[in-house]
């Protein structure tokens, strides 16, 4: 998986290039929290929840139907986030399932149960370039930690912040191309 400080990655892309009309801060926030929520599964490996096991680390909560109940939630609580019900929806539920998309990159673990509860297929994406990150804080304050952060730079941060940049320059010539010049009073002759 990729850590917890690169999950926000996607969120803050997509927030910062829309903006805060369309994704208000409070919504920011909610959906930096929806990126990162899914991994609260690892502590069910202290309890005893086997990795495999559909409740385990990878499994339901990082599947799409988890992602869509958070949108769910989040569209109950759209006024506290100050967005309409649609937005809250689609940008929680977006955040959320981009977890399970990105640790599908990865280069360990067993996978990802994204069609969960259809499936508990494990899935990862046939190209695997993002360095798993290590599920111990020691190892991760080791050598191999710097490693993943610096994968995560290449492979997270770096994409979403050029898709972030699209996203921006492509929302900002439809908000031009959109808006009716200002007219002026003509002029009358001499």
């Amino acid at each position: 998986m990729p850590t917890i400080f690169s999950h926000p990655a996607v969120p803050l892309a997509i927030g910062l290039a829309l903006g805060s009309r369309i994704i208000p801060g409070r919504l920011l926030a909610a959906g930096v929290l929806a990126s990162i929520v899914p991994d609260f599964d690892v502590a069910g490996l202290h309890m005893g929840i086997a990795y495999a096991n559909e409740l385990g680390h990878r499994g339901a909560s990082h599947s799409l139907a988890f992602a869509l109940v958070l949108g769910l939630l989040a569209a109950a609580f759209a006024a506290e986030l100050r967005a309409s019900r649609l937005a809250a929806f689609l940008f929680i539920a977006v955040c959320a399932v981009s977890h399970g998309l990105l640790d599908m990159f990865t280069t360990g673990g067993l996978g990802v149960a994204l069609a969960w509860p259809v499936s508990d297929a494990r899935l990862f994406f046939p190209v695997r370039v993002i360095r798993v990150s290590p599920l111990t804080i020691k190892t991760f304050l080791s050598a191999r930690g710097l490693t993943v952060m610096l994968s995560e730079l290449l492979w997270v941060w770096l994409p979403a912040a050029l898709a972030g940049l699209a996203l921006y320059a492509a929302c900002g010539k439809a908000g031009k191309a959109g808006k009716p010049g200002k007219k002026g009073k003509a002029r009358a002759p001499g």
